[in-house]
């Protein structure tokens, strides 16, 4: 079920005939709790086929509301793992399927998917709410055993900043974390009026397909210099790291990190939980603002932070960025691997972002 973000219900007074209420099977919807239930069956046939099941495929599927989508899933996989969090959805799926060829193949986990362990599978298919969308992205592609695929609705915006790539508007951090652990495609729009209510805003369907194997690399360090790009993402590299708040945070990373290494030598320990590029919603992730393109790129930016004009740490920070050329670049434009070579160059001299 796809939706907005949760807010209390108020009690309803009455129903008549120009109540907002939608139902199915007797069930109400709420908009506020995101239950935005498919109703177009040609859209649901072709997302499963879009989803590429096999006969001997375990499917998760997220927020299967009253099983339309349930049902087209258990005909084409082995078994169905349904997450809920609403109880009366929970006992509506059970009446649907019970006494039915498909009643041994469904598990049904009643609770909220961003706090459960989930079980294994192989393909992931959801229409979820969307209030949910950037930690339950980032909570599959953490997922162990890797699986093959995912296929998901998201609202829109959020999934054209999934798939964005260098030098496009939406091009943002989401993009950058998403497809370093993934390859993601556009697979379909959906109009809003293909939902039961329908919600406010167009919706998307994506595939997610995790890279095995997965990077190697320190994805809070990573997130680190993705964060500090991405403030300013029409700005050059350069003027990002000329502010003093950011030369300010490195410089006792720096020091802290020497001192440390000096006391306990040198532990590089590795951040492999992917989860922790998941934690900003879809707009607080960079700065879109359309003055970034003003022509005060080379300008120091003084945060007020204390002084470090002429520091030999700037200096430092000044010559990795020279080193790879990157001083006069913009995040905005940047790849995965100017990123990757970047977060190399300055942790070859002893800089890290964690």
């Amino acid at each position: 079920m796809a939706g907005g973000k949760i807010r209390k219900e108020k009690p309803s007074h009455g129903g008549g005939a120009g109540s907002s209420n939608h139902y199915q099977g007797g069930i109400q919807f709420h908009k506020s709790k995101g239950q935005h239930i498919l109703k177009n069956p040609l859209l649901v046939d072709s997302i499963v086929q879009k989803a590429g099941i096999n006969s001997t495929d375990v499917i998760l599927e997220i927020g299967p509301g009253t099983g339309n989508l349930t049902k087209k899933l258990l005909e084409a996989g082995k078994s169905v793992v349904a997450v809920e969090l609403d109880p009366r959805m929970v006992l509506e799926l059970q009446r649907r399927f019970q006494g039915t060829p498909y009643s041994n193949r469904l598990k049904i986990i009643q609770g909220d998917v961003l706090k459960c362990d989930l079980p294994y599978f192989d393909i992931c298919v959801a229409n979820i709410p969307y209030q949910i969308s950037s930690p339950l992205t980032f909570k599959l592609l953490n997922h162990r055993p890797i699986f093959r695929c995912a296929v998901i609705m998201f609202q829109r915006e959020f999934a054209m900043r999934l798939v964005a790539q260098p030098g496009d508007t939406l091009y943002c951090r989401l993009s950058v974390n998403t497809q370093l652990l993934a390859r993601v495609s556009h697979l379909l729009k959906v109009g809003k009026n293909n939902f039961r209510p329908p919600p406010k805003v167009d919706s998307s369907v994506v595939r997610i397909e995790p890279r095995k194997p997965t990077p190697t690399v320190n994805f809070k360090e990573w997130d680190g210099l993705v964060r500090i790009c991405f403030t300013r993402k029409n700005k050059t590299i350069g003027a990002i790291f000329k502010q003093k708040r950011v030369l300010s945070i490195l410089e006792k990373n720096y020091k802290t990190l020497q001192a440390l290494q000096g006391s306990q030598g040198n532990s590089d320990q590795m951040a492999t939980d992917a989860s922790v590029l998941g934690d900003g919603g879809m707009h607080d992730d960079d700065d879109d603002h359309e003055d970034d393109d003003d022509g005060d790129d080379d300008m120091d930016m003084d945060d007020g932070d204390g002084e470090t004009k002429g520091s030999d740490f700037k200096d430092k920070v000044m010559g990795v960025l020279k080193q790879g050329k990157y001083e006069d670049k913009r995040s905005s434009k940047l790849a995965q691997a100017d990123f990757m070579h970047l977060l190399s160059l300055f942790n070859q001299a002893g800089i890290h972002f964690s």
